[in-house]
This record gives C-alpha cells, structure tokens and sequence, in this order.
C-alpha cells in the first residue's frame, strides 16, 4: 500500500502546483520567442533570397532591355542613314557624290494637294521659254519688270538706268555678283536686261531697211539673222541679261573680251548656283569645250545672256548639260525627276498640263522636309513646279 504523503509534502506539492502555470507560461514564452525569431529571421532569410532573385531578375531584364535598346538604335542610325537625303527608299538609287538627276516617272508625287496659283506670278517665276518658235505671252505686263540699279540700292553696276530685270533676276545677279566681288573679282556691268516690244520692233525695222531692196518677207528673213522678231527674244522676257565687264579709264579691261576675263569665267561656271544659266551656248563658246546649242536655241551668234530659271532647274540643266529648249523637251519626256547633291535630296520637279486657265492649278507635295515651293509657266501650256529640301 502506498504512503499518504505528509502534511508537508502536501503543502508542498501545493507550492508546487501553484508554480508550474508560470514555468509553463515561461516555457510557453520562450518557445513562441524562438519560434518568432525564428520566423522573423526566416522571413528575412527568404525576403533577403527574394530580393537577389529580384535583383537577378532585374539585372537581366535590364541587360535585356539595354541589348534591345541598342540593336533599336542601330537599326534607327541604319534608317536614318538610309533616309536622310529626303528621298523616298523605294526611288532608283542615285549617285552619292557630286550632282545627280534621277528620273522619277514611275514614281508618283507623295503628300499630293491641289494649289491654284495666279498665271501672272507663274509666269515670271523663270521657266517662260521664248525663242524663235514660241513668242511671249500676249498677256505678260512688263511693268512687272524693275531698274536694276535702283532694287540692288546701287550694289549692282549698270550701263544706265533703262536697265531692268524682272525682281527674281534681279536677285539672283546681286548674289552672284557679290559672292564674286568677295573672291575679288569686280567691275561686272549689268549691260543690257529687258526691251519692251516696241523696242524689239525698232531693232528689227532698223534691219530690215538694210534689206529694202528685197521683197517684205526676203527683208523678214534677212533680219532674222540678225536680231529676233518682236516678241521672240530672250530679251523680251525680263529674265536675261546681257554682262559684261566696264572700268572707267581702264582700257585694258575694257577691251577684254567677257569671256577671256576671269570675271567671265568665274560666273560662266558660277551662274547656275544661283539660278542662272548661260542662255546660248556654241562650239567652244563661251569657253573651250562648249556644245554647240544652237541647232536647238536658233541663236547662232556670241551674245552674254545670262538667263534666270530658277535653282533647282538651273542645277539639273547644269548637271545635265542642257540648255533651255533641252531641258523642256527632257520634262516632257520625264516630268517628275529629282536632283541631289553628295546624295542629297536638293530638289524634286514636276511638269505638268494647266493650259491657259488663270489662275492655274497644280499639284503640290506636302511632304516633311520640303522649304520652298515655286511654280512657272513654260509658255507651253505647263507649269515646272520646283519642290526645294
């Protein structure tokens, strides 16, 4: 039989009883603290784990990223490259040093708008061809036409004051002239630039009186010779000007032939970049080496005739060695070309039919890039429309 525990030991067990709740609490506590911390460290363990996953993660995504960015970028340079002469990619490639005329034909104008423009503003935009076969419009107003001396303030010398041009010669000679006078080349005289019709009239009667004792039309074609029908001169257009060069006292350059001078040469080979080009060329004149032209111009003596056609036209006649009569007849089989330079996109032309309407209406690019936009009448019943980049 088992001993019944003492008085004391009772008590004590009660003592004993009485003190487990808090070890148990203490237990508890410090069981739940381990636990806590076990957890808080785990957590962190797992979060610090989560965070180089993330930052792994990352550091590829953005390795990815920058691999993508650049590859864009290159393929952007490569694009840009390709694109940055302004021309269309899917145009026949054109030379990438030097001036180029690249036949657009089969290639439609891009952007296209409908602009009306007045017949007269077209008409003295530069590209008016008068000759032997198309006289002057019966509707040109020469009082469109102004003094030389008196638009360039001077800058521009003149025989005298009956010197005109209509303003856009006017402009292109000034620039010319000064960019000689800045290489030290001076004394250029602008000698002869517009004659009315009567003034033309007098200069052909004056000929044929020579003639007077020939039948009307064998004195007609005997003047012919030598001085253009009324209405049929480059000089009865506003855009030419006859150049030569003049210094008071000076026998020596004045009686230089123009073209033997380096005044001459220098805005023989000049004139086109500033929309001018030399009207009549012939067999080694005015240089050695020139195409004879006159077979299509009908002009078969040596004149100084600088004409205005504008600078875009003026760079493709140059580049192709055309002259006026040339180049229209090359529009008309090719009206939509483009010219470059260094494979750049300078200019691109378009001819097209407007008839005799007034005003005139023709299509226009819209195109990004494009700075100025000018249109002229080619006495044919088109208009040349200079798209300029």
């Amino acid at each position: 039989m088992a001993e019944k525990p003492t008085a004391k030991g009772r008590v004590y067990m009660k003592e004993q009883k009485k003190r487990d709740p808090l070890k148990h609490v203490i237990v508890w506590t410090v069981v739940f603290g381990l636990l806590a911390g076990g957890s808080i460290y785990g957590r962190s363990v797992v979060q610090n784990m989560k965070a180089d996953q993330l930052k792994t993660m990352t550091d590829e995504v953005t390795a990815r990223n920058e691999e993508a960015e650049a590859a864009y970028q290159d393929a952007l340079a490569e694009f840009h490259a390709q694109t940055s002469t302004g021309a269309n990619l899917a145009w026949p490639e054109q030379k990438m040093t030097g001036w180029d005329v690249v036949d657009l034909t089969n290639y439609p104008l891009e952007n296209v708008a409908t602009e009306s423009i007045s017949r007269q503003d077209a008409m003295y935009n530069g590209m008016l061809l008068v000759n032997e076969w198309h006289s002057r419009p019966n509707d040109f107003v020469e009082e469109n036409v102004v003094s030389v001396s008196r638009a360039t303030e001077r800058q521009v010398s003149v025989k005298d004051n009956t010197v005109r041009l209509l303003p856009v010669a006017v402009d292109a000679l000034q620039r010319a002239l000064a960019d000689a006078k800045a290489e030290g080349l001076e004394n250029y005289v602008a000698w002869e630039g517009y004659r009315s019709w009567d003034e033309q009239n007098n200069m052909f009667q004056a000929k044929m009186a020579k003639y007077k004792d020939l039948s009307e039309a064998e004195q007609i074609e005997k003047a012919k010779k030598e001085v253009n029908y009324p209405g049929t001169s480059e000089f009865n257009t506003g855009l030419s000007v006859d150049v030569r060069i003049y210094k008071q006292g000076d026998s020596t350059i004045n009686n230089m032939s123009f073209f033997e001078s380096e005044q001459g040469i220098w805005l023989y080979n000049n004139a086109w970049k500033y929309g001018m080009v030399f009207r009549f060329p012939l067999a080694d004149y005015p240089l050695k080496g020139t195409q004879d032209k006159s077979y299509k111009t009908g002009v078969g003596v040596k004149l100084r005739a600088f004409r205005y056609v504008g600078m875009g036209n003026a760079a493709a006649m140059h580049t192709m060695d055309l002259c006026l009569e040339e180049y229209i007849d090359y529009l008309s089989e090719h009206p939509h070309i483009a010219v470059f330079e260094d494979g750049n996109l300078k200019y691109e032309i378009v001819r097209e039919y407007v008839g005799d309407l007034d005003p005139i209406t023709v299509h226009v690019s819209q195109k990004n890039g494009i700075r100025n936009t000018v249109t002229s009448l080619d006495n044919m019943g088109f208009a040349i429309t200079v798209f300029e980049y």
